[in-house]
């Protein structure tokens, strides 16, 4: 109950910042363009918290948190007295009026740039992405790819860490290739590697991009040696201790952790002998996995941790950048997002990606909460990808939303005469019918992976 709660609350807040931040684009620039604000409302419904400003603005916090509005003077709205006129939404210039409905969205990909310049001050711990292992047969070895390579660039974006990488890589569902940049093992000379995709498999929710491709990042190797003990777990009830040495499971010699994993997990509530060695000497221990659930089965569940041995120096970075760089470093990060989501976007829509990708609100909490965990900066970087996300979807060209507006500003550009009501009204309808159906998939597909 605590994590949901910790999840909801991690939600109301990014989702009340980034409404805050959209919305106020719209206002800011109302405002500039002479038009005058009657209301600014977060959430929907009633009103929890009002006030009237000085400059005649009600200032609304409502009870529904799913959005928000401006609500500008407007005669196809209301009647507007005849020396007000001039502050109504519909009187101002075209380019006014497409301005104002573009600054939320644009509002939101400002906020992500200053999210990420944030982010980059204080600084992100990463690691270089160094491959460790590369699969035989698959799509990365038939490339050439070889263990000990660092990619430097996919189809030109730059990839500093294995953040950047999955994105990028991500980017190429449905594509029919994917180029890489390397560098080999002591060497700085860049080498172009090219992947077939044309046989690519890749289910998001299910596999992760690297193993797809065949790609295993490096990482420290992982002894036998017992660094991490579980209280009241079943290793302590079968006698181990820190620093014990695992040379035997389950009646078998011992050379990989993996070989431990897997023995424990299935065996749950059943016994395995264990042979340690504790200061030299070989020790016989009796172990009994506890049970916990995992899917639809239960896996054994110990309660340790091996030793892991420490980063090299020369695959640790931070990054990290002075006020100047950093602005550089956070626009490119964000249009990064920006080309990732279009690109995603489109490949919804062309069927390239399967409807079932598309998350809903109860994917965003559990990620809010998950980042909030992690402490300011990653909840920061999650606040900018779900900004530059909220940004993009409300340029989409559907009626209820701001790219819809903009497009019959397009239309009046073009035929020198605003959409007819009627034709906006049906524009309306078909437009909130797609967007409900839109909804209904990404909250099904939450449910479905709870």
């Amino acid at each position: 109950m605590t994590g949901i709660l910790w999840n909801l609350g991690a939600f109301l807040l990014a989702l009340g910042i980034l409404i805050a931040v959209h919305e106020y684009g719209h206002f800011w620039v109302a405002r500039r363009c002479g038009v005058y604000v009657e209301k600014f409302s977060i959430g929907f419904g009633k009103a929890l918290w009002r006030k009237v400003g000085k400059d005649g603005t009600e200032y609304t916090l409502a009870m529904i948190p799913l959005g928000g509005y401006v609500k500008m003077l407007d005669e196809r709205v209301e009647p507007v007295d005849s020396d007000r006129r001039h502050m109504a939404f519909n009187n101002k210039k075209l380019w006014q009026r497409s301005a104002i409905v573009a600054a939320g969205p644009l509002a939101n990909f400002l906020f992500a740039i200053v999210a990420y310049w944030v982010v980059y001050l204080i600084g992100v711990p990463a690691v270089k992405p160094v491959i460790g292992e590369i699969a035989p047969q698959s799509i990365a070895a038939e490339a050439g790819i070889e263990s000990g390579m660092e990619l430097k660039t996919i189809s030109g974006i730059k990839t500093a860490d294995w953040e950047s990488v999955n994105m990028a890589m991500i980017s190429h569902i449905g594509d029919k290739e994917m180029v890489l940049t390397v560098t080999e093992p002591g060497n700085s000379y860049e080498i172009e590697k090219q992947l077939d995709l044309s046989s690519w498999s890749f289910d998001p929710e299910s596999e992760r991009v690297l193993t797809t491709l065949g790609i295993t990042p490096y990482s420290p190797k992982i002894t036998l040696v017992i660094s991490q003990l579980v209280e009241d777990g079943a290793a302590i009830a079968a006698g181990l201790r820190l620093n014990d040495e695992i040379i035997a499971i389950d009646r078998e010699s011992v050379t990989d952790w993996q070989q431990v994993v897997d023995a424990v997990r299935s065996h749950p509530q059943q016994t395995l002998a264990m042979e340690v060695l504790r200061d030299g000497e070989p020790v016989a221990l009796t172990l009994t996995p506890g049970a916990q659930e995992s899917g639809d089965e239960l896996v054994g569940y110990a309660g340790f941790a091996p030793k892991v041995e420490p980063w090299p120096e020369s695959y640790r970075i931070n990054l990290q950048y002075g006020p100047i760089e950093a602005v550089g470093k956070a626009a490119e990060k964000t249009w990064q997002l920006v080309t990732l989501t279009f690109d995603m976007v489109t490949k919804l829509v062309t069927g390239d990606v399967a409807m079932k990708n598309l998350s809903g609100p109860i994917s965003i909490a559990k990620g809010a909460g998950m980042t909030a965990d992690y402490g300011v900066v990653y909840f920061l970087g999650f606040l900018a990808l779900i900004s530059v996300n909220l940004g993009i979807v409300n340029l989409l060209p559907l009626p209820v939303l701001d790219g819809g507006h903009l497009m019959f500003f397009a239309i009046e550009a073009v035929t020198r005469r605003p959409v007819s009501e009627r034709v906006q009204d049906i524009g309306y309808r078909v437009g909130s019918a797609i967007l409900v159906a839109l909804m209904a998939v990404a909250l099904f597909n939450d449910f479905t992976r709870l």
